[in-house]
């Protein structure tokens, strides 16, 4: 019988991709602890973001809802204010969620004053007991590596800049913050002090870690750990132009986003990094993320040494994915896969997941399930507002019957290439949007004023030719821009829509 409370850690590490794990059998990665995670729980490997970059992603996340409701389309764009968010959904079950990281959030300016600080660069949702905070300029990072000596230039990536007229090899040298200061050392440290101090009380924590994203530098000894000539080679189309031609999107991608996006100080486009390079730059982020997966070891371990892990539900996901050289691009961009399909652990640590545990489910699953799994786990309603499932059947074994047979998510392509996207697209302002919908034999992406595009997967898995414009796929293409709106109907917010006036009052749910 459980005599002592229940707890809920949630991990979020930002930009890490489906295929960067060894239970998933990468080549060279090694992510043994994650690995662990997944044997003890349940590991979807057709998992899905449902937007990038972060804020968007994570505003997804947090209300369960995809970006056409709750609209955060940016990383500078507000969040509404009636639109509840995980934390306070965590408070009404009892507990004072605690953050370790951030939230990309910019509050809603009908609640805020114009003049109100947090419009110049963005913070912390409301609702969350802050631990470590991560966000915006990072000063308590900051002021954490100036007590310890490092000099700090004006601006956090600065940190990761080689000199000017440093040898080219700079880029890929070690970072110059040592391993045990690193930032996953320092959030990895918060997250140990908090669990040791509450081993006898429920908690809910959001663990958040910046790496492996950008930039790609990671701490000695993981800057090595990796051979650039050991690792998988980005997918390319056969030439530039060839991969240019897809749409007018995908070529302006490709004339506008850097490589310094991903190393800093490496100069031009990301579409004129060479083969030889991208691959340096997949191996420090492979090094990221095997700095990463040793200090969750930790965390892992505390909970078994402390038995905290008995009582304990983990999720373990990202914000988005990475390209990391995929179709010439770096970070998350466009309507790539390589941007959205992420990683999803869930570890029931009750007997009744028991049956299930280290199956991996090759089912469609988006991060809008994250919160109604928690609800689920802790007994709570689930709140109409959500978009997406609980997983928790998964991880007992049970896959329903009726689960979605695709998965779907959208990017606002708005504050791309300084804004000026719309202009150079020749299209509305409000028109730089597309929706992705992918099932095992096509993926569709409709553009709000741009041609749609639809991959054969079965012939194309790479996403490299669209077929929309065939007349052989005319058919196709109908049945899925149809489903497209099937989804966007059946999703369409509906906050309220569960309410009605009775005899007897208001009746339904919220």
């Amino acid at each position: 019988m459980q005599s002592k409370p229940w707890n809920v850690l949630l991990i979020i590490v930002d930009q890490w991709r489906a295929d960067a794990l060894g239970c998933v059998g990468h080549p060279c990665l090694r992510t043994p602890h994650i690995d662990r995670l997944a044997r003890e729980g349940v590991l979807f490997t057709r998992h899905y973001a449902q937007s990038s970059p972060c804020g968007p992603s994570r505003a997804s996340l947090h209300a369960g809802q995809y970006l056409m409701n709750h609209r955060v389309t940016t990383n500078n764009t507000p969040t509404a204010a009636h639109i509840k968010m995980l934390p306070w959904f965590m408070r009404e079950a009892g507990y004072d969620p605690a953050l370790i990281g951030y939230t990309t959030t910019v509050p809603d300016p009908r609640e805020a004053d114009a003049n109100d600080p947090r419009f110049r660069t963005n913070t912390i949702a409301d609702g969350w007991s802050i631990v470590r905070d991560f966000e915006g300029e990072r000063e308590h990072y900051l002021a954490y590596l100036s007590g310890l000596g490092y000099h700090m230039p004006d601006e956090y990536v600065e940190i990761f800049r080689p000199a000017p007229g440093a040898d080219e090899s700079k880029r890929f040298a070690a970072s110059p913050i040592r391993a045990e200061h690193s930032e996953t050392a320092w959030s990895i440290d918060g997250a140990l002090d908090y669990m040791r101090i509450r081993k006898d009380e429920p908690w809910f924590m959001h663990l958040g870690t910046y790496r492996p994203h950008p930039p790609f530098m990671a701490p000695a000894p993981y800057h090595e750990m990796y051979d650039p000539a050991a690792v998988p080679k980005p997918v390319q189309a056969a030439t530039l132009d060839d991969e240019k031609n897809v749409h007018p999107l995908t070529r302006l991608l490709l004339d506008t986003v850097k490589a310094k996006s991903g190393v800093q100080y490496m100069d031009g486009l990301a579409a004129e990094v060479s083969v030889e390079d991208w691959c340096k730059m997949r191996a420090a982020y492979y090094g990221l993320c095997s700095e990463v997966d040793d200090h969750l070891g930790r965390v892992f371990q505390l909970l078994r040494d402390t038995g905290q892990d008995e009582r304990t539900l983990i999720i373990l996901t990202s914000d988005h994915g990475e390209q990391l050289g995929d179709h010439h691009l770096v970070n998350k961009r466009g309507y790539f896969p390589q941007s959205y399909h992420i990683p999803c652990i869930v570890r029931d640590p009750r007997p009744a997941a028991n049956a299930a545990r280290g199956k991996q489910y090759d089912v469609f699953t988006e991060n809008v399930d994250v919160l109604p799994t928690i609800l689920e786990w802790l007994g709570r309603p689930l709140p109409h507002q959500c978009d997406g499932r609980s997983l928790l059947p998964f991880a007992h074994g049970v896959a329903p019957a009726d689960w979605r047979k695709a998965a779907h998510w959208e990017y606002d392509f708005r504050d791309m290439a300084g804004r000026k996207a719309a202009e150079r697209l020749g299209i509305d302002s409000d028109a730089t949007s597309l929706a992705v919908l992918r099932d095992d034999a096509f993926a569709y992406v409709h553009f709000a004023q741009l041609p749609p595009l639809l991959f054969d997967l079965k012939r194309d898995p790479h996403w490299m030719r669209s077929v929309a414009d065939e007349p052989a796929y005319a058919g196709v293409a109908l049945q899925y821009a149809r489903r497209m709106l099937d989804w966007r109907l059946r999703h369409a917010d509906r906050t309220l829509t569960g309410l009605a006036i009775s005899e007897r009052g208001l009746v339904g749910k919220f």
